[in-house]
């Protein structure tokens, strides 16, 4: 798998609880906290990652966006 980028803008919609949670569960899985993605109008809105530079995968809550990367992990 791809590496998943963080934004630390996006961490008040939730994605910081989903960055905790996979880091504990899956220590070896390679993530990344950056300050900035350039997603704005999206980082505002919903819960997201990046993996790879181009892929966002978003979700209208942290449970939703934590599920849906679980079953990329498999």
């Amino acid at each position: 798998m791809k590496k998943i980028n963080y934004c630390c803008r996006n961490f008040k919609q939730g994605s910081k609880a989903v960055y905790k949670k996979l880091k504990k569960k899956f220590p070896d899985l390679k993530q990344k906290k950056r300050d900035c993605l350039g997603n704005c109008k999206l980082c505002s809105k919903e819960c997201f990652v990046m993996l790879g530079k181009k892929d966002v995968i978003k979700a209208s809550s942290p449970a939703k966006l934590l599920k849906e990367l679980k079953q990329m992990i498999g």
